[in-house]
């Protein structure tokens, strides 16, 4: 079986290779006639429609796959087309000598069926044999191809083993073999019919293939002669070239050596000169700095190692070099630690002729950094700082990091020693840098007469006081931070003794401030005469930032930011204690206000508040918010106190209790005002907005006393005005007396008035501490009882010549009567003097009383006119009698009516009515006071409009 089919497969792939060559031969080709005219012809069309190549191309490529084979099958193919029937070949010569162009369509060309053409029409109808049998040929070969055994033949990727392969696993061998025969001998008699169809023309295309073999051979003639040409050119120019390229190779060499023997001699000097320069010790270190930094010089770019003769010289250099910079380092150290600018500014000096000036110095201040962050943990140290209690009490675990109850004073002490030991460290250290900085700015180098402090900042770097005092802040707020997050203890110390840290840290400011004005007048006095430094006097203060700060940056503030979060707390802590005593003293439901005792202790406490917070201004104005709000609750609980019932403000018997309360409340508020005034006062180098904070909440105070004696106040002042009020029901129509005097010293309403205010002094205002504020409040009263009194006074009508005289008398005890309201009569002012002035005007006829120099200045205008109504006719009516009010009426009215120019056009209505009642009664004339009162009124209102 297996015989059987492996000669089946060797059957199959023979018939396979077979049709493969058949696969790329067969299709048929149309060739044109154009090549007998040495025309490259035109591309054909397989059975299949691809386009083929020219028949010339595909020779080509059948000859590079195997010219024998196409050689063999071609002359085959041709003799038996010389062997066809005569008639057949005559036909085709008539075909082939009808010149193109002389007739039918495509005349030229000998085209292949119209099934294997594109376009149906395009060829012409063949008669004979052969084309007939041609074309039934070409129809089966097509049917042949369109069917599915043969179609894998097709295939661009056709594969024979393959094919084999899968026609054994499918069992169908002898099918396929006879299908395969079938085929092959179709494709053989199609191969047949087309080579004799054509044989004139594949005799016209080996001929060309001839000509163009001639012409390649001529081609590759002349390109053996035209590469001999070349040859013979590279020749001439690669010796030159060569030559120059080594020529140019030993010059580079020759520079390099020459360039290498000058460092050498020049290394073998200098390291001479460095041996001389050391041992001059620190007085030639900056030449062997110097010196050093140019044999660094000499040395970069270039590799010196196993040159014999100066390698014992840079393994000296290489010592020099440690031996220098460590010495540099420990005069800086000295110089910096001892102050001295001499040996500072030689250190430097070093170092910038060695080109590490930057390095250096970034170096030492990353030092000082690191040492002060170690400073800080070990100030900080739970273990260290409970040490003590820990040799006394030893327990369980837990105790070694929590002090113990009794020990709390010693942890507490050790803890702001070590505080205090802290700041004394970081004074230490800053001057230090301080120094150092003062020195770079002062210093430049005498050749390059650079300053040191651009060498250092250069390329947009801070400078290194500014680096430093930043990182110092950054390390004491996340050193802080971390420790009382780690203790309780710690955070409480800091938190309840705040203001005791913050002195630490106001005092630290001041000695740094301090330090840098007697670092610059150092420098400035011993500047001139240091040879080893050129210290020039520039302006650096601007530099240094404890004395001038930069416009984005506090250098102060920075510092006490560290100690933000505990201010916080202490602030919290601070507006309890103020709180306590006052919730305490102001019990819920209670109904008295506090003590003097109780009130002092609230005193003290402000008073302590503000003295432990006058360590620092900030501190102070913050406080001071604290005890603003202290006085607003104290306030506001006050205020919870007040009577504000009928019984608080009635003036007709006794006081009530709820009077007596209000009056304790006052002065309690009275006396927290002073005392909180004098507590403020006594305060030395008291901040301004603290002292306007407190005044601010004092204000406040003093407002809410002013409500609790308003109720009173105000009835006070109805009562005064009822009384007044009554003079209308005096008589002052009667005649003087046979003596000249009054038969009795002042009117009785006058006598109730004394009486009242008499009273009402006694009665209620002296039980008031606060004195000035009383007469603050009662000198207004004072001041509208005049008003009243003189209001009312010019509204009396009837009124006789004893009457005159005991309405003068009126005048006279009206300043009695409101005394007790005021600390001095005359401190009442306007009201006093309009008092004094109206008193001469009732004895005075119209004319003079018109002509007073009190008129429009003291005495408002209407007063006076209002006056001389009284002096008219019954006829000429004041103007509430024209209006039908009553005397309490009008007064309201003139109290709504404030203004001047209101009541002076009340006045001039009443007037004009007079004078229409004149002229409605045909009346001969006006009564003499009239002229003058329109003469004051035109008056009036021409000062008005001025």
């Amino acid at each position: 079986m297996d015989i059987c089919a492996c000669g089946v497969q060797e059957k199959l792939s023979e018939t396979s290779a077979l049709l493969s060559s058949l696969h790329r031969e067969a299709p048929v080709v149309r060739l044109n006639t154009c090549i007998r005219y040495s025309k490259v012809p035109e591309p054909t069309f397989s059975s299949t429609g691809g386009t083929m190549p020219a028949p010339g191309v595909r020779r080509e490529k059948a000859r590079g796959a195997n010219p024998a084979a196409s050689e063999s099958l071609a002359r085959r193919l041709i003799l038996q087309a010389s062997q066809e029937p005569r008639a057949g070949r005559s036909w085709r010569r008539r075909r082939c000598a009808s010149s193109p162009g002389r007739g039918g369509p495509a005349a030229d060309a000998i085209t292949p069926a119209p099934a294997n053409m594109e376009g149906g029409d395009g060829g012409v109808a063949v008669a004979g044999q052969g084309v007939l049998s041609s074309g039934a040929a070409a129809a089966t070969v097509r049917e042949l191809l369109q069917d599915g055994c043969y179609s894998d033949f097709l295939n661009e990727d056709f594969d024979v083993k393959t094919y084999t392969s899968q026609s054994i696993h499918q069992a169908v061998i002898a099918e396929q073999l006879a299908k395969l025969a079938q085929g092959i001998s179709q494709l053989d008699k199609e191969l047949h019919l087309q080579v004799v169809a054509r044989h004139e023309d594949l005799l016209a295309q080996a001929t060309g293939i001839e000509s163009l073999e001639g012409v390649l051979q001529m081609m590759q003639t002349r390109i053996g002669a035209l590469q001999g040409a070349v040859d013979r050119m590279k020749a001439k120019i690669v010796e030159p070239y060569n030559k120059i390229v080594a020529r140019t190779a030993q010059l580079a060499r020759l520079q390099v050596a020459c360039d290498l023997l000058r460092r050498i001699v020049r290394i073998l000097y200098l390291t001479k000169r460095l041996q001389g320069q050391l041992q001059g010790g620190s007085r030639e270190i900056t030449k062997a700095a110097q010196s050093l930094n140019e044999l660094d010089y000499l040395s970069q770019g270039i590799d010196l190692s196993g040159i014999e003769v100066i390698e014992n010289d840079l393994l000296f250099i290489a010592r020099a070099r440690l031996e220098v910079e460590n010495q540099a380092k420990r005069l800086l150290e000295q110089g910096v630690e001892t102050q001295n600018p001499t040996q500072v500014g030689t250190a430097l000096q070093v170092f910038h002729n060695l080109g590490t000036l930057k390095e250096t110095i970034t170096s030492v201040v990353d030092g000082y950094c690191a040492s002060l962050e170690e400073h800080i943990n070990s100030a900080l140290d739970i273990k260290v700082l409970t040490q003590p209690s820990q040799s006394a009490v030893r327990g369980g675990p837990g105790r070694s990091t929590m002090p113990t109850p009794g020990n709390t004073a010693a942890f507490r002490a050790s803890l702001w020693t070590n505080m205090e030991k802290l700041v004394d460290h970081i004074c230490t250290v800053c001057g230090q840098v301080q120094h150092l900085q003062k020195i770079l700015a002062k210093k430049r180098d005498p050749v390059s007469h650079i300053w040191f402090i651009e060498e250092v900042v250069k390329d947009g770097q801070s400078e290194i006081l500014y680096t430093f005092w930043n990182s110092v802040t950054q390390a004491l707020s996340s050193q802080f931070r971390m420790a009382t997050d780690s203790s309780m203890f710690l955070k409480q110390a800091f938190e309840g003794e705040y203001p005791k840290l913050l002195r630490l840290y106001n005092d630290l400011w001041k000695r740094l401030q301090q330090y840098s004005q007697n670092i610059q007048g150092k420098l400035n006095a011993g500047g001139t005469a240091d040879v080893c430094v050129d210290l020039q006097h520039i302006g650096d203060d601007a530099q240094d930032i404890f004395i001038a700060k930069k416009p984005n940056y506090d250098p102060e503030k920075a510092l006490k930011d560290s100690l933000q979060p505990y201010e916080a707390a202490y602030l919290s802590k601070s507006l309890s204690r103020l709180f306590d005593p006052i919730n305490l003293v102001f019990p819920p439901g209670g109904r008295n206000p506090p003590s003097a005792d109780e009130l002092e202790g609230i005193i003290k406490t402000i008073a302590s508040e503000l003295n432990v917070a006058a360590v620092d201004a900030d501190l102070t104005i913050a406080v001071s918010k604290n005890v603003a709000k202290t006085i607003q609750l104290y306030g506001v609980k006050s205020e919870q106190l007040l009577s504000t019932q009928g019984d608080a403000s009635q003036v007709i018997g006794p006081l009530t209790e709820g009077q007596r309360r209000n009056v304790a409340v006052v002065n309690s508020l009275y006396k927290l005002h002073q005392s909180v005034t004098k507590v403020v006062s006594s305060q030395s180098s008291f901040p301004p907005a603290a002292e306007q904070t407190i005044i601010s909440a004092l204000k406040t105070i003093h407002v809410l006393m002013g409500s609790a004696v308003h109720p009173l106040l105000t009835s006070v002042g109805d009562a005064i005005e009822a009384i007044i009020i009554t003079m209308h029901q005096e008589d002052f129509s009667g005649s003087l007396s046979s003596s000249g005097k009054p038969d009795v010293p002042c009117s009785l309403y006058m006598k109730e008035l004394q009486g009242f205010i008499a009273r009402v002094m006694s009665d209620y205002f002296n039980h008031f501490e606060c004195l000035d504020f009383v007469f603050d409040n009662t000198e207004a009263i004072a001041q509208r009882a005049i008003e009243l009194f003189i209001r009312n006074a010019s509204l009396i009508r009837l009124l006789g010549e004893g009457g005159k005289v005991r309405l003068a008398a009126d005048f006279a005890q009206m300043e009695l009567a409101v005394s007790p309201f005021c600390r001095r009569v005359s401190d009442l002012g306007k009201s006093y003097r309009m008092l004094r002035s109206f008193r001469p005007l009732i004895f005075q006829k119209n004319e003079h009383v018109a002509t007073s120099p009190a008129l429009g200045d003291v005495i408002p205008f209407s007063i006076i006119i209002q006056f001389l109504f009284t002096r008219a006719p019954p006829e000429l009516k004041s103007p509430f009698q024209r209006a039908e009010w009553s005397h309490a009426r009008f007064s309201q009215w003139l109290d709504d009516h404030p203004s001047e120019k209101d009541r002076l056009l009340l006045i001039r209505g009443a007037l004009e009515a007079y004078v229409q009642s004149v002229r409605s009664r045909e009346g001969k004339e006006f009564a003499p006071v009239y002229p003058i009162m329109v003469q004051l009124l035109q008056k009036a209102m021409s000062a008005l409009h001025e």
